[in-house]
């Protein structure tokens, strides 16, 4: 049976990629999917734009927080909202290729799965390539995300009635880190060595600091997980 995927999405001055990011929802092969997007007090005109695509697409679900609150509260207002057996996480920002859900489904029924991922690639603001695909391993356990980050948001997939109803762990940043530990601890992650989705690299965007990801994974690790400082240390 093909159950309905939930697409969460938390938005914030997207205006110029979101039409394309939505798009790329719509152009999807499989079709039983609700897109549900929790703008986070955007100054720009993400609302506007979303609302007038969403005139033509049922679908679609908008949403805003009350105060600027961050990607992970957004995220879980998302979840709160969610209809679908299975979650996924698209950022505003971000494309998927047009069979990544028809093959990811495909892959938890293979497997009999409640997590699955994929590779992912990186294009810049004018959707040039700037990275090729990142190779991910087959299967990918809590142990194994401690020592390398192999899952990338918009590359994931859960089955809710396995894993349960979830939430990101309250951080700024880093809180996709924190939420495969949650996820990692319930079952294993099997992944698709494809690039079937495309992550946007902006100039100034709070994944692309190097020191401030590895103060997340510290962080996450010792706070989150209560792992002590020495092994901590060690995966870092």
């Amino acid at each position: 049976m093909d159950y309905k995927v939930s697409v969460i999405t938390p938005s914030y001055n997207s205006e110029k990629y979101i039409s394309k990011t939505l798009e790329s929802v719509q152009a999807q092969t499989y079709k039983n999917w609700e897109l549900i997007i929790v703008d986070d007090c955007s100054g720009d005109d993400t609302v506007s734009i979303v609302q007038e695509l969403m005139k033509n697409e049922d679908r679609i679900q908008l949403y805003s927080n009350s105060s600027n609150s961050g990607a992970a509260v957004s995220r879980n207002n998302a979840l709160r909202h969610a209809n679908g057996r299975w979650i996924a996480f698209l950022d505003s920002d971000d494309l998927w290729a047009e069979d990544k859900i028809e093959k990811q489904v495909a892959l938890m029924k293979a497997k009999n799965a409640a997590f699955v991922y994929c590779a992912y690639d990186s294009v810049n603001e004018n959707n040039e390539q700037v990275k090729g695909k990142i190779k991910i391993k087959e299967r990918v356990s809590y142990k194994d995300q401690l020592t390398k980050t192999y899952i990338c948001t918009p590359a994931s997939i859960y089955d809710r009635n396995v894993i349960g109803d979830v939430e990101m762990p309250l951080r700024r940043t880093g809180q996709d880190y924190a939420f495969w530990m949650v996820l990692l601890k319930k079952t294993d992650a099997y992944g698709i060595d494809e690039a079937l989705v495309h992550v946007r690299r902006r100039s100034g965007s709070l994944s692309k600091n190097k020191i401030q990801n590895l103060k997340d994974i510290w962080e996450v690790q010792t706070i989150n997980e209560r792992i002590n400082k020495v092994a901590a240390s060690w995966h870092l």
